[in-house]
């Protein structure tokens, strides 16, 4: 009873809104801190053929934003003959529309369609398509950014090692950019 009117007392305070706000900020940042990256990939194996090399994500991520290559990156480059500027829009471009709007084509028909064309580019090492770690990363890509992104999905692939079949990521970037303009998304 005493603790009920502690609390009665307590709704009465000023500092109700302060003490609710800092509470839910703190709640916010421990499951933020708890779920950022716990899962998600660190690793990427860029494969061409039979050439593979190990980067680590954070590496591809630098790459595609700032366009700064690491040896294995320009290894990877000369053995595929890919054009740097094009793998780097390949990674960043994306369907951009209405977070809520994507999950809800993530959830139609169209999204096996979606997850499987990514799958072709990105994978678990020597294993086949896991549709559902796909589609969890590509989800968590759209919850983050807005967008459904190659590197996104990488980024946030739910397995420590992802691998990238290197010579794949144009063609699917092309068939992404084409699926995004059927459905009115910018690309």
């Amino acid at each position: 009873m005493q603790i009920f009117s502690r609390l009665l007392q307590f709704q009465k305070s000023p500092f109700k809104q302060l003490f609710a706000q800092t509470a839910a900020l703190g709640m916010s940042i421990g499951v933020f801190l708890s779920n950022t990256h716990a899962y998600a990939a660190e690793q990427v194996i860029l494969k061409y053929g039979n050439f593979q090399t190990p980067i680590s994500v954070q590496e591809l991520n630098q790459f595609a934003v700032t366009g700064e290559t690491t040896p294995a990156l320009l290894a990877y480059f000369q053995t595929s003959q890919q054009d740097p500027d094009l793998a780097r829009k390949a990674l960043q471009d994306g369907i951009k529309a209405n977070p809520a709007l994507l999950n809800s084509l993530l959830s139609s028909w169209t999204g096996p369609i979606l997850v499987s064309q990514i799958g072709e580019v990105l994978h678990p090492p020597s294993k086949p398509l896991d549709q559902k770690a796909l589609r969890s990363a590509v989800t968590a890509s759209i919850q983050q950014d807005g967008e459904v992104t190659l590197l996104g999905a990488i980024r946030n692939y739910p397995e420590a090692t992802v691998e990238v079949q290197g010579e794949k990521i144009l063609p699917v970037y092309q068939r992404l950019n084409d699926l995004a303009k059927i459905f009115g998304f910018t690309g």
